[in-house]
């Protein structure tokens, strides 16, 4: 036997064995970190047997992970471009698909920040030097902020001051350390700093922010992903994000 033989069926067999022992991997944006990590076990201890993996990120990025084939089995994007790209691919299972909560675009800065602006005009005078961005490329919420500023005709004055985020989380990070003057972030990111940044205000959108979640055509483990789906919607779980400050769909 070949070694390349000898590992394929090796890894199959870890595939088969993970399968069996409940494990899914679930790629979820990068907003979502502190609600999945609570939601994680309460689904774990629902279903025994079970185990949760928790892969976040720019739902951008995570995209691309799987379609180079990284294992997932579940996809929650920050926003429905993202997921339609997938589906447009075949990676996730379309019937699956649903809308799971949905959130708000706000400008923050930094706790110890003298002023705030009251609008977007005011992030694009020169007070504001530094704004931190989530890359509009990869990054769902820096796409709602370039179209809101495109709107408002603001993203030619705003962008030479971006300072790009791979993350959402990066964005917060960077407001939070005070290595930028303002930042734009999810309302449930702002939320977990509430000593480190201050919400200026909110950024009404021209599309609503909804996070739709598929279990991925390739699933090592259907089932258990169609659980975890199904556990999302479930009262405890719903419980969990509405701490978070996550809406309704």
């Amino acid at each position: 036997m070949t070694s390349l033989r000898l590992f394929a069926l090796l890894f199959a067999s870890s595939v088969s064995l993970a399968a069996q022992a409940g494990e899914i991997t679930v790629s979820a944006a990068a907003s979502l970190s502190n609600a999945f990590k609570d939601i994680a076990p309460l689904f774990e201890a629902a279903h025994p047997g079970s185990k949760v993996q928790l892969n976040f990120g720019a739902s951008g990025a995570l995209l691309a992970q799987i379609a180079k084939g990284a294992p997932a089995d579940v996809f929650v994007s920050a926003d429905e471009e993202t997921m339609d790209q997938a589906q447009g691919q075949g990676l996730v299972k379309a019937a699956q698909r649903r809308d799971l909560v949905s959130n708000a675009l706000v400008v923050i800065v930094p706790a110890g920040a003298a002023k705030m602006p009251a609008a977007l005009a005011e992030v694009a005078q020169p007070g504001y030097a530094r704004v931190a961005i989530g890359q509009p490329a990869s990054v769902p919420v820096g796409r709602y902020t370039k179209g809101v500023l495109e709107a408002a005709k603001l993203w030619g004055a705003i962008e030479p001051k971006m300072i790009g985020a791979s993350s959402v989380r990066q964005a917060l990070d960077y407001v939070a350390r005070a290595e930028v003057d303002a930042g734009f972030v999810y309302a449930t990111d702002a939320a977990i700093m509430p000593g480190k940044v201050k919400v200026a205000f909110t950024v009404p959108t021209t599309r609503p922010i909804l996070y739709p979640i598929a279990a991925l055509a390739g699933a090592p483990n259907p089932g258990e992903a169609a659980k975890f789906l199904d556990f999302l919607f479930t009262p405890p779980a719903q419980a969990v994000l509405a701490k978070y400050g996550f809406g309704k769909p």
